[in-house]
């Protein structure tokens, strides 16, 4: 169901979902928490819950945004998504980043195939979650959450979740140009571009210390047992996420 990040000393929690664990059916089969591609809205509450037990945050505080490949960050407060992810489960804002310094407000980043990111400072008084597709990471959006976090980058730490790989990813010729312009020439392998490698980039350009960014490299389109992937299945496919917070409560 998830895959634990190690944050060190932090006082912080990381980990990605993966869609093992749920009630859904079909292509959102089985622990979906994406709630915009089709799948029953009770079965999707069932699997956010479900998702929070596990990992134990709080389903009441939870952050889930209304994704749409820009590059705004959402300052969540103390109230977090007040209910919204297992009530209405509407995203609480239209962006693609969310920061917090409230302990106990658990952020949330959805993908299947996007990269989504976690970070945190060394001495967890900040975190944020950040969806960053291609469109989002060429329009800024991993500065952006970076320079929201209202701290300096080198106290830092990335995790960067399970995406589409360089093996079923091949895109455009402007693409393709355009990422290795802005990411260096080995983002681009054929016909390909590596969307971990240039979030890896997109991070250091931020500031952060190289090494203190984990990207995973588990191809999200490759490993249908444990992955959603819009590339392999379509739009009718489920979500996984990237969850991120300061432990304690506020």
């Amino acid at each position: 169901m998830v895959i634990e990040v190690n944050t060190g000393d932090a006082p912080v929690r990381a980990l990605f979902s993966t869609r093992e664990g749920g009630v859904s059916t079909g292509g959102h089969a089985s622990l979906n928490i994406g709630a915009t591609s089709g799948d029953r809205p009770d079965a999707v509450r069932s699997n956010r819950e479900a998702l929070a037990r596990a990992a134990g945050f709080d389903s009441l505080r939870a952050v889930v945004l209304a994704q749409v490949h820009g590059a705004d960050v959402f300052a969540a407060e103390a109230g977090g998504g007040a209910g919204t992810y297992t009530g209405t489960l509407e995203g609480v804002a239209e962006c693609d980043a969310a920061v917090t310094r409230a302990p106990g407000v658990a952020l949330l980043a959805m993908g299947a195939d996007c990269p989504v990111i976690a970070l945190w400072s060394d001495d967890g008084s900040v975190v944020a979650a950040v969806h960053a597709g291609w469109r989002g990471i060429t329009g800024g959006v991993i500065a952006a959450g970076v320079g929201a976090m209202g701290v300096g980058a080198d106290v830092l730490h990335a995790a960067v979740g399970p995406h589409v790989g360089p093996c079923c990813y091949p895109v455009d010729a402007d693409l393709r140009q355009g990422m290795a312009h802005a990411y260096g020439a080995d983002v681009v392998s054929g016909d390909a571009v590596d969307l971990g490698l240039a979030c890896r980039r997109a991070l250091e350009q931020a500031g952060l210390a190289p090494e203190g960014i984990h990207v995973e490299d588990a191809c999200t389109a490759c490993d249908e047992a444990r992955f959603f992937s819009y590339r392999r299945d379509g739009a009718a496919t489920g979500r996984q996420a990237a969850v991120v917070w300061i432990e304690g409560e506020a």
